[in-house]
């Protein structure tokens, strides 16, 4: 999922962005309500988390805007303010939840999986299978003919990615954007890094492998 983060502690932001990254989701920020706006306004999220207490624009004003707007992405309020009138507030301009601080992570990242169900019952996905491999988003496994496989955050996403899109070819564009959040190509090696060490993950013992290179394209897995 692509996520917003709309809070002016840079801290805390850094907080969000660095679970969401490691949970497999896409984590942009902006640091003041009127950034935020126009962010939201801009780009396709599946979500936004928003502080209630934003420079240049408060949060509430922001979610009222967006809403007079028509947009309908959820949003999750995160704020100080905890007290139930200030709950209820969150809940009258706009907002789908409300979660004070502090809060404990597992929490958060529940509540915007849970979000994103509500929005589309069929964006997020929680069991992959390609061949005999297979992949649970919520307990963050793999295993391929039964056997656990331990992928590291990023090597996780990148098989993630590639099994939501088994049998096409992934170029190494569509990796960088949709992996990486990168919007340009950094002229390194790290796509190659990453798919050898994932094929020798995935793919090593096995009778047959999986992730296949398309010469001058990209990548495929198929079985």
């Amino acid at each position: 999922m692509r996520i917003l983060i709309i809070e002016d502690d840079i801290e805390a932001a850094h907080y969000l962005r660095k679970g969401l990254d490691e949970s497999g989701h896409v984590a942009d920020h902006a640091a003041d309500g009127e950034t935020g706006l126009q962010m939201a306004r801009t780009a396709d999220y599946d979500v936004l988390i928003v502080d209630r207490m934003l420079p240049r624009l408060d949060g509430l004003t922001l979610v009222q805007t967006l809403r007079e707007e028509g947009s309908k992405t959820p949003v999750i309020f995160l704020s100080a303010l905890g007290e139930v009138d200030h709950r209820i507030e969150g809940l009258k301009a706009g907002g789908d939840d409300y979660l004070a601080k502090p809060f404990a992570f597992a929490e958060l990242l529940a509540r915007v999986e849970a979000q994103a169900r509500r929005r589309d019952p069929d964006a997020v996905q929680t069991q992959l299978k390609v061949g005999d491999l297979e992949m649970d988003l919520l307990a963050r496994t793999v295993k391929r003919a039964g056997k656990t496989i331990m992928l590291q955050p990023r090597e996780f996403r990148l098989l993630e990615f590639l099994m939501k899109h088994a049998g096409q070819v992934v170029t190494r564009t569509m990796l960088l954007e949709k992996v990486w959040d990168y919007h340009f190509d950094p002229q390194t090696n790290v796509i190659d890094v990453h798919i050898s060490r994932l094929r020798g993950k995935i793919d090593k013992g096995f009778d047959r492998p999986l992730l296949h290179t398309v010469r001058g394209a990209g990548y495929r897995l198929q079985a």
